[in-house]
């Protein structure tokens, strides 16, 4: 059950950091998991560990890491789309 909870909290995660940046995560749900997902790991590796938790995931890192990864992702698949 605790994998099921993980993946749903990183789809939350990597939802939220689409809905900042204003931009679609190419893969929809799973894309958004595996944002989040990275995006915690990120915002780990970064700012450490502070602020809520919720499944193993530090909430205000996770976030600011998803905004970054989302933001390099569509970045990186603007210039892949010229």
């Amino acid at each position: 059950m605790s994998v099921i909870l993980y993946l749903i909290v990183g789809g939350l995660i990597g939802w939220v950091a689409g809905l900042i940046l204003g931009k679609d995560i190419p893969g929809g749900i799973i894309g958004n998991m595996v944002a989040g997902i990275l995006g915690s790991w990120l915002g780990g590796k970064l700012l450490g560990s502070w602020g809520w938790e919720v499944q193993g995931f530090y909430v205000f890192p996770s976030i600011i890491g998803g905004v970054i990864l989302v933001f390099v992702a569509s970045l990186i698949l603007r210039g892949m789309n010229k």
